[in-house]
C-alpha cells in the first residue's frame, strides 16, 4: 500500500476544539488515512483510546499504517453505526467526536474507484466496494426523472433535466460505464461557457452522494450524537459543501442537549489554502454536550453561542 497523499484539513483547530488530553476517549468517524485518528491518538495517551471508523478498506489500510503502536482502533463501519460499535467496546459514552466529511485525495487519485473524471476509470464511487450498486448501476438503470431529482438534489445542478436526458440517449447505443465517457456526456449538456469549475463536478458529486447515500447517514449521526457524548463531550464535524454544512447547523442549533461553540463555522488560514488548495471549501462546526441536559431533545428558539475555543 502506497504512502497516502491526503493532508488532514484544519487539523490544528480540530485539536484545539475538541483538546484531547490524556485517557480521553474519541470517535473519529471518518478516518480516512489516519491524519486526524494519528494526531488524536498521540495526544490521548496510553490511557485514552481513539476509535476510528470508515467505510471504505483501502482507507483504513492507510490509516492502520500511520496509527501503528498508537491507542486506536480500527472499524470497519460507517460512522452512523457508532453507537452498536460502542455498545461492543463496552463504551456508554466518548469525550468527542470527529467527522470530517470530505472525499480523501487518495480515493480521487485511485483511477479504478472512479470518484474523479481526471482520469478515466471505472465509474464505481462506493465508499465500500465491497457492497451496493455503483454509479454506473445507477445511470444505467434510473429513470431520466429519478437521475435529474438526484443531479438537481445533490448536486444543485440547474441543468439536470438536460443532463438526464442525454445520459438517457447515450446508454440506449452503449452502456455508459466509466468516468471519462460521462463526463464527457455531462460536458456536452451543459449550455454556454465553463467557468473555472468542471461542468461534470456537481452531476458526479451527486452521484457520489447517492451511491453512498452519504446524507442519510449523517441525517441519522447528527440525531443520535448527543447520546453518544459525555456531559462536557464535544462533537466537530468539518463539511465541504452546502448540503452538509447546513444539515451540521441546524442540528446542532436545534438540539437542547447541545450548545453550539462556533458562532460562525471555522475556515481554513489562508496559509493552509495555499499548502492544501482542498482546505478552502472546509468549514468546521462545534458543539457541547450539555452537562445538565439528560430529557430528549428540544427545538430550541436561539442556540447558545460562544467565540472562544
Amino acid at each position: 500500500m502506497p504512502a497516502p497523499v491526503h493532508r488532514s484539513v484544519l487539523l490544528e483547530e480540530v485539536l484545539t476544539w475538541l483538546a484531547p488530553r490524556e485517557g480521553s476517549v474519541i470517535v473519529d468517524g471518518t478516518a480516512g488515512a489516519g491524519g486526524h485518528t494519528k494526531a488524536l491518538a498521540e495526544r490521548v495517551g496510553t490511557s485514552g483510546k481513539v476509535i476510528g471508523f470508515d467505510r471504505d478498506p483501502e482507507m483504513l489500510a492507510l490509516a492502520e499504517g500511520v496509527t501503528q503502536e498508537l491507542p486506536v482502533t480500527l472499524v470497519h463501519s460507517p460512522y452512523s453505526d457508532a453507537g452498536e460499535v460502542l455498545e461492543r467496546l463496552g463504551l456508554e459514552s466518548v469525550d468527542a467526536i470527529l467527522l470530517d466529511l470530505g472525499l480523501s485525495s487518495d480515493q480521487l487519485h485511485w483511477r479504478h474507484r472512479g470518484f474523479s473524471f481526471g482520469n478515466d476509470g471505472p465509474l464505481d464511487m462506493r465508499f465500500d466496494t465491497t457492497r451496493g450498486d455503483t454509479a454506473a448501476d445507477l445511470v444505467n438503470r434510473l429513470r431520466e426523472e429519478d437521475l435529474a431529482d438526484i443531479f438537481y438534489q445533490y448536486g444543485e445542478e440547474r441543468h439536470s433535466r438536460r443532463v438526464a436526458r442525454r445520459i438517457v440517449e447515450a446508454r440506449k447505443l452503449e452502456p455508459i460505464t466509466t468516468t471519462g465517457r460521462l463526463a464527457e456526456l455531462v460536458r456536452r449538456s451543459i449550455p454556454g461557457k465553463w467557468g473555472p469549475i468542471d461542468p461534470a463536478t456537481r452531476v458526479f458529486q451527486a452521484l457520489r452522494i447517492k451511491v453512498n447515500e452519504e446524507l442519510d447517514h449523517l441525517d441519522e449521526t447528527l440525531a443520535s450524537i448527543p447520546d453518544w457524548l459525555k456531559p462536557g463531550g464535544r462533537a466537530a464535524i468539518i463539511s465541504f459543501h452546502s448540503l452538509e454544512d447546513r444539515r451540521v447547523k441546524v442540528a446542532f442549533r436545534d438540539d437542547d442537549r447541545l450548545n453550539v461553540l462556533t458562532r460562525k463555522p471555522v475556515t481554513a488560514t489562508a496559509e493552509e489554502v495555499a499548502e492544501n488548495p482542498r482546505a478552502r471549501s472546509a468549514k468546521l462546526r462545534v458543539a457541547e454536550r450539555c452537562p445538565t441536559q439528560t430529557g430528549p431533545p428540544e427545538s430550541k428558539s436561539r442556540a447558545k453561542w460562544t467565540t472562544d475555543p
